[in-house]
């Protein structure tokens, strides 16, 4: 045998490099397992964090458009209340305008129409002025006497700077029953009470120019006496036209809006066909 040749050595030596190899194999796939694994986890961890964050910003737009929602609703409440408040200004504004005004026609009509027998009196927002009937008709009659006319025409001048007031004219008496004479025109005292508060009417509207629609016209008779009718006196006091000023919002005639006559319908009649006689 050469001694350059060494079989058995080199079997040996060749196994040895065999199973060298096999091992780092191994190696190396255990190390590549590992770091899959790893790069698995990283990207499992990178992929729950990145979830995570979307639904963090997901929850961050939800808050965000919370919160601008919340700052309009905000800013329509505060619009609202300032809304409000100039409301209640303009109202307050409108009360002391309207007391003023009110103020003013009491006294113009103190100093153009008060004396013994013309009164004016204030109660709950409603500025009456009493005329007593020997000023306004002669005894059982309707026909306005002149200074009636006067104090007519005086009323119409004052109210015709106050557009938005209404009037109420309302006639009165006293308890003293109809003469049997006169009972063919009236036939009670509320009769006679409707008809001088509707002459009253007639004058204001077609020859003091006040507007209709402001006007209604009232009789009571005999039963909203002012003083005893036990007395000439008191029956005197009792005889009387009222004339009632009020606003718009306080006149019971107005409950119902006018209508114009141009708002109806008109529709032609058609006579009803008569059914035949029955044989």
């Amino acid at each position: 045998m050469s001694e350059g040749k060494q079989p058995l050595t080199e079997h040996v030596i060749k196994g040895n490099r065999g199973l060298d190899n096999s091992k780092l194999g191994w190696i190396v796939a255990g190390i590549l397992a590992v770091l899959v694994v790893v790069a698995l986890l990283l990207w499992a961890t990178a992929l729950g964090k990145q979830r995570g964050l979307e639904s963090l910003r997901s929850k961050l737009d939800d808050a965000n458009a919370s919160l601008a929602s919340t700052l309009a609703d905000n800013q329509k409440d505060k619009d609202q209340l300032v809304a409000l408040q100039t409301q209640v200004a303009d109202l307050a504004k409108e009360k002391a305008t309207d007391a003023q005004m009110a103020k003013g026609l009491e006294d113009e009509m103190r100093a153009d129409l008060e004396s013994k027998d013309v009164t004016i009196s204030k109660l709950q927002g409603k500025l009456t002025v009493n005329i007593l009937d020997r000023v306004m008709f002669d005894s059982g009659e309707t026909i306005l006497k002149p200074d009636g006319e006067t104090v007519m025409r005086k009323i119409a001048a004052i109210l015709a700077q106050h557009p938005g007031l209404k009037i109420h004219v309302i006639g009165h008496t006293d308890n003293v029953p109809i003469r049997p004479e006169a009972r063919i025109r009236f036939a009670s005292n509320w009769e006679l009470s409707s008809a001088r508060a509707l002459a009253a009417v007639h004058f204001l509207t077609e020859k003091a120019g006040v507007d209709p629609r402001r006007v209604g016209a009232i009789g009571y008779g005999e039963y909203r006496p002012i003083a005893d009718n036990s007395t000439p006196e008191g029956r005197a006091k009792n005889r009387r036209i009222a004339i009632t000023i009020l606003p718009d919002e306080l006149a019971i005639a107005d409950t119902v809006p006018a209508v114009k006559p141009a708002d109806f319908q008109t529709q032609p009649v058609v006579p009803e066909t008569p059914e035949p006689p029955v044989k």
